[in-house]
């Protein structure tokens, strides 16, 4: 039941999401109305000096060529050379004010999704997936982004120019007017065609280069891995095929936009054709002057024109729609963590954990991953969870900051549920040390002060002090100041580790979190920096996952869980005269030790 109401909620998400791009495109832009209004009056004026053009050419052919009237030739000539001049004004400023809309609603599309995804919960992120994530932040606002672009530059034109093209090329001569009645209605049944089959291809194309985004992510990450097990030819043929779906997408994609340019031009030539053959006959009848067919004949070029440039705004169209459902998609999503209309302000006391009858599934899952989990953390304690993989140990962690929130039963801090709390509040009282430990971008110190920008350079060395990371820090070239890559990828495994237990530290916060913490370290330094924590963070409340029985020996208590239950409670000498299971954990241990 719980997996068929999740698919009928993304169906719903994704229904409603559908035909996004209208709506998203009025809410971009209206912030811009001042620069499109700049836009519309400055394409408007050129629009109207470039339809004024012909009509002064045929009357130097017919009032100035024909009679040989030199002086009326200049006259004219040199109102057209500054309505030339007018023009090109006109339209460098209608491109400025279309470039600035565009690029102000590219930047407002990123900055809404970032703020989107920060707001989400694991769910969430899981549910969508980096690489897509990345691809429509990217990809698909770029998309949008040059829709909005050549819609400025050529559909607020293409209007004018069309209408105004009517208009002027009936003043020439209405007999011929029976020829618009025929190319226009043609040449547009022919790009909706085109588009409507253009439309699913491009659907498949970005779902396809979210793929790329994931295999190419996937390779940058575990690069190790990969040439670990000599599986580099394989991952070339993994990224081949995946670029290979993307190129079939966007191949059958470009051959149908191949097509319509040249629909467009035959329907233009087989048009002006008919002007010219048909308009010679009025000419010879002298029902027409020449100079009147001239402008006639340039007339419907501009109205194809016009309907050409359309075109060309309509051949990105479908991929920007495409890519506005997909924004829209992000933008519509919520968070299933909320903070509640009346959250509270504050907590009363210092720290105290409790799980109260607490069931936890994942959205579409047959069966929870946490059952009925009660038990109390206090201050100045440390609380131990140890189980096998998969048991559900970081989900558990994961329920006190709110990373997920419970299916059923509660957790509360300090008798407030956290569901009741301002998150603000509640993730400044939690110092989480996440089970893969994240290093951004910047210098050791900028890292460390991630939790707490005010903190002095002090009370950093005396968290890595605590952390048991002070000798490696001092031996880098520019200490704190020495540069960090992404991800951390310039230390160690353990000193990772060590640095992102020093920046929870730096928070002092109440509530400490230790998410399989210690795995990258050695059995010497791990008992150190336990040593340390005693006395570095006494009064907060401490909850470790641990896999290695050693680093949990002294903790208060030790919760034991299988299958997302808690079978077996109580101090490390207790369990290992009481519980089966954690006593099978320490001899297990032990055998691998010895051998």
């Amino acid at each position: 039941m719980t997996a068929v109401a999740t698919r009928t909620d993304e169906a719903r998400t994704q229904d409603k999401t559908k035909g996004a791009l209208w709506p998203l495109l009025v809410e971009s832009v209206k912030p811009y109305w001042k620069l499109l209004l700049g836009v519309i009056v400055f394409q408007g004026a050129q629009a109207v000096c470039n339809l004024y053009l012909p009509s002064l050419n045929a009357d130097i052919i017919d009032n100035g060529v024909a009679t040989g009237d030199i002086p009326y030739i200049w006259q004219v000539g040199g109102i057209m050379l500054a309505l030339s001049l007018l023009q090109i004004v006109c339209a460098i400023v209608a491109v400025y004010f279309g470039a600035k809309v565009a690029m102000a609603v590219g930047r407002d599309l990123r900055g809404r999704i970032f703020t989107r995804v920060g707001s989400f919960s694991e769910n969430e992120v899981q549910k969508f997936g980096a690489p897509s994530l990345i691809t429509r932040s990217t990809n698909d606002v770029q998309q949008v982004q040059m829709l909005v672009l050549m819609a400025c530059t050529l559909l607020v034109t293409a209007p004018f120019m069309a209408i105004g093209g009517v208009f002027m090329a009936l003043h020439q001569d209405v007999a011929l007017s029976w020829i618009f009645v025929i190319a226009i209605p043609l040449l547009l049944i022919a790009v909706i065609a085109i588009i409507s089959r253009m439309v699913p291809h491009f659907q498949r194309m970005q779902k396809r280069i979210d793929v790329v985004n994931r295999v190419m992510r996937e390779q940058l990450t575990g690069i190790r891995v990969v040439r670990a097990f000599v599986r580099e030819r394989e991952e070339v043929g993994r990224f081949a095929d995946a670029n290979e779906k993307v190129t079939e997408s966007a191949y059958k994609a470009g051959r149908l936009m191949a097509a319509m340019f040249p629909i467009v031009m035959l329907v233009m030539n087989l048009s002006s054709v008919a002007v010219l053959w048909f308009g010679a006959d009025r000419v010879e009848s002298g029902q027409m002057e020449v100079g009147a067919l001239t402008a006639f004949l340039t007339y419907l070029i501009q109205i194809l024109m016009s309907v050409m440039m359309a075109t060309f705004l309509f051949v990105l169209l479908p991929r920007a729609s495409v890519s506005a459902d997909r924004i829209g998609e992000v933008l519509g999503t919520s968070s299933t963590v909320v903070e509640a209309a009346d959250a509270s302000a504050g907590f009363t006391e210092k720290g105290t954990v409790v799980f109260d009858d607490v069931t936890f599934a994942y959205p579409g899952a047959e069966e929870p991953v946490l059952k009925n989990i009660s038990f109390t953390a206090r201050p100045g304690t440390t609380t131990a969870i140890i189980g096998s993989t998969g048991a559900g140990k970081s989900t558990l962690v994961g329920l006190v900051p709110r990373l997920y929130d419970a299916t059923s039963g509660t957790v509360r801090i300090d008798g407030l549920d956290v569901r009741d709390a301002g998150l603000e509040d509640l993730w400044k009282r939690i110092g989480l040390v996440p089970q893969r430990p994240y290093l951004f971008s910047g210098t050791v110190g900028s890292n460390l002060r991630y939790g707490n920008e005010s903190a002095t350079d002090e009370e950093i060395w005396e968290a890595l002090t605590v952390a048991q990371g002070a000798d490696f820090v001092e031996a880098m070239p520019e200490g704190l100041d020495t540069p960090m890559a992404q991800g951390g990828t310039t230390v160690s495994g353990g000193q990772r580790q060590r640095l992102s237990i020093a920046r929870a530290l730096v928070r002092k916060p109440e509530i400490l979190l230790f998410d399989d913490s210690f795995s990258a370290l050695d059995t010497a330094t791990d008992a150190r920096l336990r040593a340390a924590l005693k006395e570095g963070a006494a009064d907060a409340t401490v909850i470790v996952v641990a896999q290695r029985v050693s680093s949990i020996v002294d903790a208060d208590q030790i919760l034991v869980i299988e299958d997302g239950v808690i079978v077996d409670r109580g101090t490390h000498r207790e369990l290992l005269d009481t519980s089966p299971t954690y006593q099978e954990i320490v001899s297990t241990q032990l055998r691998a030790e010895e051998a």
